[in-house]
C-alpha cells in the first residue's frame, strides 16, 4: 500500500509561516482500496541527501550531480561540505557528506528509481547496511507531501537522529521562512520550532568541529577546515600601476624572490594579480594579462618552498582563470563576483576549484562614481548584493562548498563605508543567513592592505607607510569572524593573525 498524501499545517510558531500552506498541485485517483496512483502536474521541490565513503569521495559527489542533473533533478542550492566519523558500524573510512535542493518532475518513486540507479552505476552493492558505500542517495524532502511505502519514506525517517544529515539540511534553508514548502518541512519536525529546534536539540552549529563532524573546503586532493587558523594570503603585483607596489615584481626573479620572501614570512597562500584593479585602473586584454602572470605563474610552481602551499589567481576574465588553472594554480579570485565576464562562474564551475566571489559595484574604472557609493546600510546591502551574486554563481554550477566571500573593502566605497564594514562582519554573516544558512558559513576573505581608507584614516598618504594600521585592521577583521586575510606585510600581518586566534580559541574555551 502506498501513503502519498499532501501535508496540512499542525504546528505554529515560525512567524506563523507554518501556517500559510497553499493547495497541493497533485490529485489522487483510487484504483482500489489499497492502491493509489500518483499523477503530477508540476515541479516539486525536493531535498537529497548525499554521503560517500569509498574512492575519491569528492568525484563522486561531482559524478552524482552530474547524474542527477542529466535525470530530470535541476539543483538550485548546495549544502556546505562536511567531514564526518562514522556511525553506525564504525570501522570504516571517514565519510564525505552534504545536501541539495532541486526541482523535479519526477514523481516520488521515480525519483527513487533514479537515484538507486545512480548509486548503482557508480559501482554501490549491496553491502552492509551502514558499510562502506561510493555514494549514498536519500530523499530526505518530497514537496509539501509525506509519502509512505514498502521502498520509499518521507521524510526520511532517520533524519532527526543524525546530525551529519541536520547539518546540511540546516544550510539549505534561510534563517527566514522562504515559503510554504520550507514551511512545510518544518512542520514535519518532531519538534514544536521545526527544524531549527530539532539541529539545536542535537547541538547545534556547535557540533562542528567536535566529536569527528568538520566543515570544509575542497582545494585540489585536499579538504581544507578553515576553522582551525586564519590563512595568511600573500599579495605579488604583476603589474606596473598596483597603487602600493606597481612595477616592483614585473619580472620573472623579482616575483620569484618576494613569493619565497612571503612564504618565509609565514603565508598560506600567493594571491597573483596580473591586471591592476586601483581606482580608475584601464583594462587589458586577457592576452596581456595572460602574458604577463603564465611565466611568474609557472616559475612559482617549481619552487621547493611552495609544497603545501596554494596558489591564488586574481582575475575576472575566465580566459585567464580557465589557462591559469590548467597550469597549477588552485583558487580563483574575481573581484567582480562574476559580474564582468558573462562566462566567469560558468567557466570556474567547470574547473571544480574555489571561488572567491568579491562586492564590487561597476568596475574599476567606474567603482568610486556617486552612483556606486551610495548605500543606506552599507552591510545590508553589501550582504544582499554578495548574496545575489552568489547564488548566480551557484546556479551556473558553483557548489557553497567551493565558494569563498570577500565584502570588497576599498572597492566602490568610501572611508566610513569600509570602517563600517571592518566592524560589521557578524552583522553580514548575519544577513546572508537570513536567506542562505550555507553562503553564511562560507571562509571570508578579508582584503585591506594599505588601502586608501586606511591612509585617510591615519593620515599616511604613501600606501607603504599603512603597514601599522593593516596590522590594526587585520586584527579587527579575524576577531570579527575573517578566515583569511590578504596582505602585502605577512610577517607582521602574521603576528597579528596568531595573536587573535589564540584568544578566540580561549574564548571558545571558557564557553
Amino acid at each position: 500500500m502506498i501513503l502519498f498524501k499532501q501535508l496540512l499545517p499542525t504546528k505554529r510558531g515560525l512567524g506563523g509561516a507554518l501556517n500559510r500552506f497553499r493547495g497541493s498541485s497533485f490529485r489522487f485517483f483510487s484504483s482500489s482500496p489499497e492502491t493509489f496512483v500518483e499523477i503530477h502536474s508540476q515541479e516539486q521541490e525536493v531535498v537529497i541527501a548525499l554521503g560517500s565513503n569509498v574512492g575519491n569521495r569528492l568525484h563522486n559527489f561531482n559524478e552524482a550531480l552530474r547524474l542527477m542533473k542529466k535525470s530530470g533533478i535541476n539543483i538550485t542550492r548546495h549544502a556546505c561540505l562536511y567531514e564526518t566519523a562514522p556511525a553506525y558500524v564504525t570501522d570504516q573510512p571517514q565519510f564525505l557528506n552534504s545536501a541539495v535542493r532541486g526541482v523535479t518532475k519526477l514523481w516520488p518513486h521515480e525519483l527513487l528509481g533514479v537515484l538507486k540507479k545512480i548509486e548503482k552505476d557508480m559501482g554501490r552493492t549491496a553491502g552492509i547496511r551502514y558499510g562502506p558505500r561510493p555514494i549514498d542517495l536519500d530523499i530526505l524532502f518530497y514537496g509539501k507531501f509525506r509519502v509512505s511505502s514498502d521502498i520509499l519514506t518521507v521524510p526520511h525517517e532517520r533524519i532527526w537522529e543524525r546530525p551529519f544529515v541536520m547539518a546540511p539540511l540546516m544550510d539549505l534553508l534561510g534563517a527566514d521562512v522562504e515559503n510554504d514548502t520550507v514551511a512545510c518541512w518544518h512542520s514535519l519536525s518532531i519538534h514544536s520550532g521545526g527544524l531549527f529546534e530539532s539541529w539545536e536539540k542535537l547541538g547545534g552549529d556547535c557540533i562542528i568541529g567536535k566529536d569527528g563532524m568538520k566543515r570544509v573546503l575542497p582545494i585540489g586532493n585536499d579538504f581544507w577546515d578553515w576553522s582551525l587558523k586564519t590563512s595568511v594570503m600573500g599579495i605579488l603585483n604583476l603589474t606596473p600601476d598596483s597603487f602600493s607596489d606597481g612595477g616592483k615584481f614585473q619580472s620573472v626573479e623579482a616575483a620569484v624572490s618576494q613569493v619565497r620572501l612571503m612564504i618565509s614570512e609565514g603565508a598560506d597562500m600567493i594571491d597573483l594579480g596580473a591586471q591592476s584593479t586601483r581606482p580608475m585602473a584601464s583594462r587589458i586584454s586577457p592576452q596581456e594579462e595572460l602574458d604577463r602572470l603564465i611565466p611568474v605563474l609557472e616559475a612559482i610552481l617549481k619552487m621547493p618552498e611552495m609544497n603545501g602551499k596554494l596558489i591564488s589567481v586574481d582575475t575576472f576574465y575566465s580566459e585567464v582563470a580557465s589557462e591559469a588553472v590548467s597550469q597549477g594554480a588552485h583558487i580563483i579570485n574575481d573581484v567582480s563576483g562574476g559580474q564582468l565576464d558573462p562566462n566567469m562562474t560558468k567557466v570556474v564551475a567547470g574547473l571544480e576549484v574555489p571561488y572567491v566571489a568579491m562586492h564590487m559595484r561597476g568596475d574599476p574604472a567606474t567603482m568610486q562614481n556617486s552612483e556606486n557609493l551610495q548605500y543606506d546600510d552599507v552591510c545590508k546591502q553589501v550582504a544582499s548584493e554578495l548574496y545575489s551574486r552568489v547564488k548566480d554563481a551557484e546556479l551556473s554550477g558553483i557548489p557553497v562548498w567551493r565558494i569563498i566571500i570577500d565584502p570588497g573593502l576599498g572597492f566602490s566605497k568610501k572611508t566610513e563605508h569600509n570602517l563600517e564594514l571592518l566592524m560589521g562582519l557578524p552583522s553580514i554573516r548575519a544577513e546572508i543567513a537570513r536567506k542562505s544558512l550555507a553562503m553564511s558559513h562560507s571562509p571570508v576573505l578579508l582584503g585591506s592592505s594599505r588601502k586608501k581608507f586606511l591612509g585617510e584614516t591615519c593620515t599616511r598618504p604613501t600606501a607603504s607607510e599603512r603597514d601599522p594600521a593593516t596590522v590594526a585592521s587585520v586584527t579587527a577583521g579575524v576577531l570579527g569572524g575573517a578566515n583569511i586575510v590578504r596582505v602585502h606585510n605577512v610577517r607582521d600581518n602574521l603576528d597579528a593573525v596568531k595573536l587573535c586566534d589564540a584568544m578566540l580559541k580561549y574564548k571558545r574555551s571558557l564557553a
